[in-house]
């Protein structure tokens, strides 16, 4: 049944739509592939860029670009050797004022939350060939960021084709203070702790991304030159995770720190 996929508009159509109620809704469904079979990686990108496609004809803004995957520790339990990526939805951008934002509970289903690195993209950024110093070149400013993971399957029940046509699991995010100086920093080693209602919960350092922040944008400008499409100026890309990701519900609250920067805070409400 896989095979019809690469060919047949109007299952990729239905499975988008299916993904786009159980946004919508905050019910979750059953695993793509236990629903309809065995998924390829091309087909499951192209079930999110249907979904994609579905939210923008509705008035959804595409603000940049989200990557996961990107601990060896997660690809070793997924069987991967390669991260994926979704598209940040203006929709579920939660802005923070002076280093606090509140995100409303309701409108997930399972959410989880990570600390990241952001990247403002300052130059186009196209693949192939881009390597992580000319991402670095390229970068406007890095910031400490937060990424709401959920998922629309079933108690994250998900292989690879379910994550990557569920837009990588996209839920929402977080932006701090865009920093110039951070740019220059050494982001492989820069750590980060993650307070969850009070307590200590999570810690961790660039090098979980990719062994770089850059390496991994650098990744994800060469697989979007794949499909002719580039990072442009503005973009925003979490770089993925540097910690373990905390499940979230409605009354927590986070606080982010990572060395030389404000610190970030997120209240689910």
């Amino acid at each position: 049944m896989a095979e019809q996929y690469g060919v047949a508009g109007l299952e990729i159509q239905a499975l988008a739509e299916r993904l786009d109620h159980a946004w919508e809704t905050a019910t979750p469904i059953p695993p793509l592939t236990e629903s309809v079979g065995p998924l390829s990686p091309a087909e499951a990108y192209a079930i999110q860029a249907r979904w994609s496609a579905l939210r923008r004809a509705r008035g959804e803004r595409i603000v940049g670009r989200k990557i996961g995957l990107t601990s060896r520790a997660m690809q070793e339990q997924m069987g991967v050797y390669e991260p994926d990526y979704g598209d940040l939805w203006a929709s579920r951008f939660f802005p923070a004022a002076r280093g606090r934002a509140e995100v409303p509970a309701q409108l997930f289903i399972q959410p989880r939350l990570e600390g990241e690195l952001a990247f403002l993209i300052g130059k186009p950024l196209a693949g192939p060939g881009v390597t992580l110093q000319a991402v670095l070149a390229a970068t406007e400013a890095v910031a400490l960021a937060v990424e709401i993971v959920d998922s629309r399957i079933e108690s994250w029940r998900i292989r690879l084709a379910d994550t990557i046509a569920d837009n990588a699991s996209y839920g929402g995010f977080v932006v701090g203070a865009w920093s110039r100086k951070l740019r220059e920093a050494d982001l492989r080693t820069i750590g980060m702790l993650i307070h969850h209602n009070g307590r200590p919960a999570a810690e961790g350092i660039g090098a979980a991304a990719l062994g770089h922040p850059a390496r991994a944008v650098a990744w994800l400008a060469n697989k979007l030159g794949e499909f002719g499409v580039r990072l442009e100026p503005g973009d925003i890309v979490l770089s993925g995770s540097l910690a373990r990701a905390i499940p979230a519900q409605a009354g927590d609250l986070f606080v982010v720190e990572m060395f030389g920067q404000p610190s970030l805070t997120v209240r689910f409400t």
